[in-house]
Formats: C-alpha cells, sequence, structure tokens
C-alpha cells in the first residue's frame, strides 16, 4: 500500500509535465537532469517515463508524461503505469497530476499480482503518501478491488461453491454482518427453485449467501452478485474456447463482495444486504434441460430455451427475493451476455435503469473515478421476444440481436417494489493490461458505487451530526457501523 509517514528527502520525486508546463518543469531542474533529458530526447507525451541521474548514479528524479489541456480525454490512472515500470526504491509526487487520489490508487492496482500459485519476489518500487490524499480511503478501495481479482483469478477447482460460500462468510464475519446460507433441497423449501435447478447437477450442491450490515433504520441498499463458479454451459454446452474463461463466471459475485467490503469498512450510514446465489452450471444425469419449465421465486414459470443462459435465472429469484423488502436501491452484477463485450467491448460495461437520476449519478461518477460504464436502453419493444410459448417467460429470446438488452429486460421482470433499480452486465477481466489494470481478473463498476454511495449516503449522516460534508464528492468519511452478531446458519 501506500508509504508512510508523509514524503520524505529519501524519496525520489516524480515530476508531471505536459506539453505546455514542460519548458516551466525543465528550467527549474538542475543543470545535469536538464541535459540528461535532452540527451535522451524526452518530449512529454503521456505515459513517457524519463529517469533522471544524481551526480552519484542514483536515481534524482522521474520525469513523467501526462495529457495536456488539448487531450480529447484524460486517463486519470495513467501516473500506475509507473508501479511497473521503476526500479524498485521509494518515490513521491513533485507536483501534482490531473487526480492525485486516482493516481495513488492505480500506482496500488498496478502492482497488484496474483501469487497463490506463483511466488514472485520481484522488489516494486513503493509511493509515499501524496499531498492532500486520505491514504486510507484510496487503501480501502484497493483492498475491496484486490479482494474481488483474487476470487475471479483463482480456479474453478480451488473456488467451487464451497470456497465461494466460505469467502463470502469470511467478509461477513470480518464486520460482525449476519450471515444466513441455503443450501441444496432447502433451497427447494426457501422457494427458490431457479437456483437449484441450475446448479443441482453439480458435485457441490447450489446454495443462497444472505448477509446484512449496519443499522436496521438506515436505508436499505442490497447488493446481487452472480455467483456461477464454473459455466460448462450445461446440456447446451459451450466449445472449448468459450469455456476457457468460465472461471471468471462468478465475477458479479466478486464484484458485490468488493463492493460490500469497501461499504462496511468505511461504515456508511446504509442498512446493506448482499445475496450471493452460488452454483456451478455442470452436465450429469439431473442437470436441467432445455424445454424444461420451472416455477421462479416471484411465481412467474420460466421455460429455459438454453441452459447456457443460466446465470438470469439464479439472479431471477435472487432479485426477486431481495425486492420484497423494497430496498430504496438494488444493484445487481452479472457476467451474464457475450452481446455486451460485441457491443461495448471488455473495458465498458452496460448497465440499465429506469431511474434518470441514478443513470446520471452512475455516469458522473464513472467518469470522475475513472471507472467507466455506459448506459444502454431497458427498451420495451423487446419485451415481447422473451414470451414463453407454454410459461410466462422464455430465459432467451430466441434469436441473434440485443442480446443484453433482453437478458436485462428478463431480470426487470423479478424487480417490482424497489424504488431503483441498476443491472451492469460486466465483463470482469482485462485482455490486456493498462495502468491500473493488470491482465487478468478486474472488478467493474465497484468503485463508481462506492464513490456514488458514500456521496449519498455519507453526506446524510454527516448532515445529521451537524457536520458540513466534503465539497468534493467521494472525500472520505469517518461513520461507525452498527455492531451485530455473526449467526451463519
Amino acid at each position: 500500500m501506500l508509504v508512510r509517514p508523509e514524503p520524505s528527502q529519501e524519496a525520489a520525486p516524480i515530476w508531471f509535465v505536459t506539453k505546455e508546463t514542460w519548458p516551466k518543469i525543465r528550467a527549474s531542474l538542475p543543470g545535469l537532469a536538464q541535459a540528461f533529458a535532452s540527451a535522451c530526447g524526452f518530449e512529454p507525451t503521456p505515459g513517457r517515463a524519463q529517469i533522471l541521474p544524481g551526480p552519484e548514479g542514483e536515481i534524482d528524479g522521474v520525469l513523467f508524461g501526462i495529457e495536456g489541456a488539448e487531450a480529447r480525454a484524460r486517463d486519470l490512472l495513467l501516473p500506475g503505469q509507473m508501479a511497473t515500470s521503476l526500479p524498485p526504491g521509494l518515490y513521491r509526487f513533485a507536483n501534482p497530476p490531473h487526480d492525485a487520489a486516482l493516481a495513488a490508487l492505480s500506482w496500488i492496482l498496478s502492482g497488484y499480482r496474483f501469487h497463490r500459485y506463483k511466488s514472485n519476489n520481484v522488489d516494486a518500487p513503493r509511493l509515499c503518501v501524496p499531498d492532500g490524499v486520505d491514504a486510507a480511503r484510496v487503501e480501502r478501495i484497493a483492498r475491496g478491488v484486490i479482494l474481488g481479482r483474487d476470487l475471479i483469478n483463482t480456479p474453478a477447482n480451488d473456488m467451487d461453491p464451497e470456497a465461494l460460500e466460505a469467502a463470502v462468510l469470511t467478509l461477513a464475519a470480518q464486520h460482525q454482518a449476519e450471515a444466513e446460507v441455503t443450501r441444496g433441497a432447502a433451497l427447494l423449501d426457501a422457494n427458490l427453485p431457479l437456483i437449484h435447478a441450475v446448479g443441482r447437477a453439480a458435485e457441490k450442491e447450489p446454495r443462497l449467501v444472505d448477509f446484512r450490515f449496519g443499522a436496521e433504520t438506515a436505508p436499505k441498499v442490497t447488493l446481487v452478485g452472480k455467483g456461477v463458479c464454473f459455466d460448462s454451459g450445461g446440456l447446451d454446452i459451450k466449445p472449448d474456447a468459450a469455456m476457457s474463461l468460465m472461471k471468471k463466471d462468478m465475477g458479479g459475485a466478486a464484484t458485490a463482495l468488493a463492493l460490500a467490503a469497501m461499504i462496511m469498512e468505511a461504515g456508511l450510514a446504509i442498512r446493506l444486504r448482499v445475496l450471493i446465489p452460488i452454483v456451478e452450471n455442470a452436465i450429469s444425469g439431473n442437470a436441467f434441460r432445455p424445454g424444461d419449465i420451472y416455477e421462479s421465486h416471484k411465481g412467474l414459470t420460466v421455460e429455459i430455451g438454453n441452459t447456457d443462459a443460466e446465470g438470469r435465472l439464479i439472479l431471477a429469484d435472487a432479485l426477486a427475493l431481495a425486492d420484497e423488502e423494497a430496498p430504496e436501491l438494488l444493484i445487481d452484477f452479472a457476467t451474464l451476455t457475450g452481446a455486451a463485450r460485441v457491443a461495448l467491448g471488455p473495458d465498458l460495461p452496460p448497465f440499465y435503469t429506469m431511474d434518470e437520476a441514478l443513470a446520471a449519478d452512475i455516469a458522473n461518477f464513472g467518469a470522475a473515478t475513472e471507472d467507466p460504464v455506459w448506459r444502454l436502453p431497458l427498451w420495451d419493444p423487446y419485451d415481447k421476444l422473451l414470451e414463453g410459448k407454454l410459461a410466462d417467460l422464455n430465459n432467451i429470446s430466441g434469436g441473434p440481436f440485443a442480446g443484453s438488452i433482453t437478458a436485462a429486460l428478463f431480470l426487470r421482470r423479478f424487480v417490482e417494489r424497489t424504488k431503483s433499480w441498476a443491472h451492469f452486465d460486466i465483463y470482469a477481466w482485462t485482455p490486456k493490461a493498462k495502468p491500473g489494470r493488470p491482465e487478468g481478473a478486474e472488478v467493474q463498476a465497484a468503485r463508481l458505487l462506492y464513490a456514488l454511495l458514500e456521496a449519498r449516503y455519507g453526506a446524510q449522516m454527516l448532515a445529521k451530526r451537524g457536520k458540513k460534508p466534503p465539497l468534493r464528492a467521494g472525500a472520505a468519511r469517518k461513520i461507525d457501523p452498527a455492531k451485530l452478531e455473526t449467526s451463519v446458519k
């Protein structure tokens, strides 16, 4: 994480330079540094770093190019690139980048490595806490993202339904949250037949983990995450190329847990509920089949058009259960459709909501936190594509078009009482490394939603205490969470 105490003389300074600021910064450098930069042909192009040597050959400083005023867009995570390119040592920001907090966060997240199966003892460069940055908040967010990445990166032989359940319960216990687990045939007794149907063919039985945190009188915010530990496609089996990354099909669950970890550590003034339906979509003699019909928790009957559209089935039961409480805000995350990636690529998850104010907030916080998402429409005319011939609904539209939209429309059928609902169709993977995003597992949309919830509910609690909230949305707020006993059933 970040180095404390505050930057010292031992830390090598990093100067952030643009085309506009380079002449002034160059003039302020010692003569040796100026001459070396010129000899190396340094130009302040975004992402270019130049190490400046001191008289004894030590690192005397670093120049790093960032976007100037004329740039169409700024990559606020770009400074994190130095976490994997600079030599080991201690560094500090000599002048601020575009966003010092995001630059520090990117430094931490860029240096992330998954070490469970392969050790990596390479020394990494360390960063001092930048001036004006709330290190505790930055590290809180980083810990949440790292938790989610570790879960997604773990292969299915070690992240099966039992292991994912254990991870959820561990997080709940760390924050004294009330937790309950419903497994196997008990899902039928609890009227969660779709979760049971999808997961019953696997060796490890399906389950739903449900935990709550915070004062019962606080506004209710519920998170639902798709926890398919491995998706073979079921009887509509996937080809090998499509199956190779299916360990990440529990990325929605990992994202919900990452966000929950941030919320609980900060003690936001909400009554948090987290619902994680956990299954493996496997094949055996009792696997659910195309053409089967099941009655959902909500009472709607669902005809199975394709067993590889299983994520929406387990989410349907979980969303219907969450909706019974009529929370103020209900958010679900799922690696749901390939159509979302065709439309927007791996870096830009679509989201869906009927709440215009919430949609605007999501877009704004996504841009401010460099956690981008893009709104797609819940296009009502496509809703009829989901009508079943023998049941109320089919779990697929039966055609090749608008797959992410029709999946979101399917989920919308199971949300009625909730004040505001948002669905995120995430990819949970970075195919090619970028600053702040190493190749591999990724937690998408959690950072933006943490900032949004922090601004909405943290500010409300501070106002009740007679304090003025910080002017900058998402600034750190210290709120003690309600203490609840842990109950695992």
